[in-house]
């Protein structure tokens, strides 16, 4: 079969995008988890975190689904769903747009550039869900807030929440980002495990100042990613709560790809999240597929002119990030 896509990435996590609207494609259950567990592979002429395959839908403007590297389906992927939302806005020629994903329908809509010549959009990330078995995480408590699991570390306070993917999140020092604490509690409630039947992402959140904090996420299904737009705006609702940045204003949220922003917003006990940063394309493909070999060509490929700005946005981020950071 013949597909034609666009690369692009949120935070340096790219995508391969796939509009089976325009397109008129027709892929099975399996072949969208073959699509992605091909393509997406590093080793490849292309290689990504991930498919977003954008539908047609009959109660919004486009439905997003998403497939990770390994085949996996995830409910939710903020910054997948950033470039999801320029690629519909576009089409349609709209400034705004809602978006149905797994668990929601979800606000988009274009925002003023981050940075000269950066693609910006903001996207909505809801439901916010705290209690265990929405992850699901077996322990024998409702929720979990600020607190030790001792299966994984004696030092470090856990946060659990759903936005709608799972995120396990704690806020550490500069000292624990170092070495491969991170690593190995990650593969541990990623494997075979009794406290996380279905994974976890896990995100270590250190506070640089008021309205700046650095996330970093292992991502479910995937590794170590640039960024994991879930992942930032559950991050930045944990820091609010724990009274480090104020719910209903911006924060910057630094990653390994660059920087997003996020807004809280509390109301009567609920949460929902703006989740505001880059959606930045790399290029056209088109490619023929032979699912059943397991082999796939790129026919034609043409490159964009958008990285370069996105680069020195994202060393503006680095150079901040050196300084707050030490070691």
């Amino acid at each position: 079969m013949q597909i034609k896509l666009i690369k692009g990435h949120g935070s340096g996590n790219d995508f391969l995008i796939i509009d089976e609207i325009s397109n008129g494609y027709a892929f099975t259950e399996k072949e969208r988890a073959d699509l992605a567990k091909l393509l997406c592979n590093r080793q490849s002429e292309l290689g990504a975190d991930g498919i977003l395959f954008v539908m047609q839908s009959e109660n919004a403007d486009g439905r997003m689904r998403v497939f990770n590297a390994d085949g996996s389906e995830a409910s939710m992927c903020g910054n997948g769903l950033r470039l999801v939302a320029r690629y519909v806005c576009e089409q349609l020629g709209r400034s705004k747009a809602v978006i149905e994903t797994m668990k929601a329908n979800l606000k988009v809509s274009k925002q003023m550039e981050l940075e000269k010549d950066i693609h910006t959009y903001q996207v909505e990330i809801s439901p916010v869900l705290f209690e265990l078995k929405a992850l699901p995480l077996n322990l024998n408590k409702p929720t979990l807030y600020n607190e030790r699991i001792e299966e994984l570390s004696e030092d470090l306070r856990f946060t659990a929440l759903a936005v709608p993917n799972p995120h396990l999140i704690a806020i550490v020092e500069t000292e624990q980002l170092q070495g491969d604490l991170q690593n190995q509690l990650s593969e541990k409630v990623n494997g075979p495990n009794e406290l996380f039947p279905d994974g976890v992402n896990v995100s270590f959140v250190k506070h640089l100042q008021p309205g700046n904090i650095y996330v970093r996420t292992y991502e479910r299904g995937v590794g170590f990613t640039n960024a994991c737009g879930t992942a930032m705006s559950a991050s930045t609702l944990v820091t609010c709560l724990h009274g480090l940045n104020t719910f209903e204003e911006v924060v910057n949220v630094f990653n390994n790809g660059g920087r997003v922003q996020c807004v809280v917003h509390q109301n009567e006990g609920k949460y929902t999240i703006d989740l505001i940063g880059n959606a930045t394309y790399l290029y056209n493909a088109t490619v023929n597929v032979d699912l059943e070999q397991g082999a796939f060509t790129v026919s034609s490929k043409m490159e964009l002119m958008e990285q370069s700005s996105y680069e020195k946005f994202q060393s503006e981020a680095q150079r901040y990030l050196k300084t707050e950071i030490k070691g």
